[in-house]
């Protein structure tokens, strides 16, 4: 059974990047990566303690420890391709929902459908929390990361709490 309870993890700093750019770009940066891109639309793709969003049919979000030499490679990688990489670090900060309700939590001020048939595992996207807008990416059957802009994260965290007072909290 899925533990019943609610939890809300401010994750720790990363590296936050945003790629974008065509084919011969985006071969570049797989090879500097070590993983392609996902080209599926709404897909994540995790290798290591690296991860890639799918956000756009030419736009990623790369996630990476903070130590991680993921920019320098990538600007090495790409010279002489027509691209935009973007350091986003200190924008945007994550929250980890988990728990049972962590759906329904999320869906009190998310208008996607995010039962796991619809929303499984791995997928990811731009959406809206309420008035904020975030990028949502479930990570687990019960784990959801919520990547959102540094000056709406008390809000954000207020709505969660908010939302989940008829749950146990965890």
């Amino acid at each position: 059974m899925a533990d019943p309870a609610l939890h809300l993890t401010d994750l720790p700093l990363c590296t936050r990047l945003v790629l974008r750019g065509r084919a011969t770009a985006i071969a570049a940066a797989t090879a500097a990566l070590g993983f392609a891109l996902p080209s599926q639309p709404c897909r994540a793709v995790t290798v290591g303690e690296r991860s890639a969003l799918w956000l756009g049919p030419d736009e990623w979000l790369i996630l990476a420890a903070p130590s991680d030499p993921v920019a320098a490679a990538l600007m090495q990688a790409m010279q002489g391709h027509a691209h935009a990489l973007v350091e986003v670090s200190h924008r945007q900060c994550a929250i980890e929902l988990s728990g049972g309700a962590a759906t329904d939590v999320l869906n009190a001020g998310c208008p996607l459908d995010l039962d796991a048939a619809a929303f499984p595992i791995g997928m990811c996207t731009r959406t809206v929390l309420a008035k904020s807008e975030i990028v949502l990416w479930r990570i687990g059957a019960d784990t959801f990361r919520v990547e959102v802009a540094r000056s709406f994260v008390p809000y954000v965290r207020g709505f969660l709490l908010e939302a989940a007072r008829d749950y146990p909290a965890g």
